[in-house]
């Protein structure tokens, strides 16, 4: 039994959570019913102890049986960085800098399936794309975080595939809130791996490839900004809460900065990889098509 994946899923009609292997599942969720989410077991600091004793549990359900959904339910925010690998800052053209800040947009959870369902690409445009990333999971809480107790504050990694749709990401003058919170144009997942130190995000390997094509590939060490930097900015202006997502950016290679743009479409299967936390999968469907 792997004892550093944990996941939220629907089995029977009823969400539930437990520790998943490659072909089986634990249900955590019936067996500590004081904690009704992974929410709460974050909040409680229990995600690493429950999966050591998941270790000595019998399996209740198959993975073919289960329908994943976003690790976190209902967090309280799901905050994205955007332009956070130096190949990514290039790719504006704009003879910038990096900046010495990062920037920042908030998603909805609605706007976000779990692995293996598909991305819903709206009628309103064809132009979504794909951008996979690393997530990092509040794990305590706090306000204006010291850079050097950051990571003190991280519960669990995922996998994001932070869908866009890009012509409405330009849609009004400023903001770029409309084309990243299309309903159920991005995905988390599959599971949360517990934090368990620097060594374990200080260059992990990042790869999106789209119909098994790398896209996009890069390293956590050639981050613009640190996850402690993040944590730090993120909690100067609001207090993270246990449970918050945070969203770290996207390397290059996503399907606006090719020529002409390669828009994602019915059937396309997206995969998002990352050494240590897991491969997320996803496919496209477009709105109305019956799943």
């Amino acid at each position: 039994m792997s004892a550093a994946r944990l996941a939220t899923f629907t089995v029977g009609g009823k969400t539930r959570y437990g520790a998943i292997t490659d072909k089986s599942v634990v249900d955590l969720s019936t067996r500590h019913p004081e904690w009704p989410t992974l929410r709460e077991v974050i909040e409680a600091g229990a995600l690493a102890r429950l999966a050591e004793e998941a270790e000595g549990l019998a399996a209740d359900f198959s993975v073919d049986d289960i329908a994943y959904e976003i690790p976190v339910p209902a967090p309280e925010k799901i905050i994205c960085v955007g332009v956070n690998y130096p190949d990514r800052n290039e790719e504006y053209k704009d003879g910038q800098a990096a900046p010495s800040n990062p920037s920042l947009f908030i998603r909805f959870p609605r706007s976000f399936v779990g692995h293996g369902a598909p991305l819903v690409r709206p009628p309103e445009s064809p132009q979504l794309d794909y951008e996979g990333e690393i997530v990092i999971v509040i794990g305590k809480g706090g306000r204006r975080i010291a850079d050097a107790d950051a990571l003190d504050h991280i519960a669990a990694l995922s996998l994001c595939n932070e869908g866009t749709i890009r012509d409405w990401v330009r849609h009004a003058k400023f903001n770029v809130t409309q084309g990243k919170n299309f309903d159920r144009t991005g995905s988390i997942g599959p599971w949360l791996v517990p934090f368990t130190g620097e060594a374990q995000i200080a260059d992990i390997s990042l790869v999106t490839r789209v119909n098994g094509e790398v896209r996009q590939q890069d390293r956590t060490s050639r981050m613009i900004f640190s996850f402690r930097k993040i944590i730090n900015y993120v909690s100067t202006f609001t207090t993270l809460v246990p449970g918050d997502v945070i969203v770290t950016g996207t390397p290059t290679g996503a399907g606006a900065r090719f020529d002409p743009p390669i828009w994602l479409k019915p059937g396309d299967v997206i995969e998002v990889e990352a050494d240590g936390i897991g491969l997320l999968r996803n496919g496209v469907v477009d709105e109305g098509t019956r799943r």
